[in-house]
């Protein structure tokens, strides 16, 4: 999964390796598309079964973009490390639009790159905690998702309702 904010070029041409090389032996860079739904300007404005067919004839299944907010509470902590750590996670992970925070909560929001959405919840319900340590974030525990495909996204943006836009970009306190 690709996480990326819309209009994103594809970032990383290098391929993963899951066994041993010989010695001299050079590895091989890949490049993979981020897929027709993607490049064409009309990203979730089609059809909720997006498919294409590879090389082999065969059918699968293609990604869409969610947008994320994920939701955290706990116990307080000081303003100045919730925002070092929010900042930090960032940092490590561009893919992430906004957030917003107090020193007993805050508010993730990004856009997800997934199959379906319950592999972008599936992912979003696993950031605040695999990244806990290195970004040094609160012990906060996650409180709300809501995960919309970029659809009912900008309709709800255009009929007034739900959450303005993502801007601006960055850490910000409530």
């Amino acid at each position: 999964m690709r996480r990326a904010r819309p209009g994103d070029v594809p970032r990383g041409t290098g391929g993963i390796s899951h066994g041993r090389r010989a010695v001299g032996e050079e590895r091989a860079l890949t490049s993979v598309g981020a897929g027709v739904d993607f490049d064409d300007g009309q990203a979730g404005h089609g059809t909720d079964t997006a498919r294409e067919t590879d090389t082999r004839g065969e059918e699968r299944v293609q990604s869409k973009l969610w947008h994320i907010t994920l939701s955290v509470s706990g116990a307080e902590a000081p303003l100045k490390e919730v925002r070092r750590g929010l900042e930090q996670l960032a940092h490590d992970h561009p893919f992430l639009l906004t957030s917003r925070y107090a020193n007993d909560h805050a508010e993730i929001r990004y856009w997800e790159e997934a199959r379906d959405l319950h592999d972008a919840a599936a992912v979003a319900l696993r950031l605040w905690g695999e990244h806990r340590s290195s970004a040094q974030l609160p012990p906060w525990e996650i409180v709300g998702l809501e995960v919309i495909d970029r659809q009912t996204y900008h309709q709800r943006i255009a009929e007034g309702y739900g959450p303005p836009p993502a801007a601006p970009v960055g850490v910000h306190p409530f």
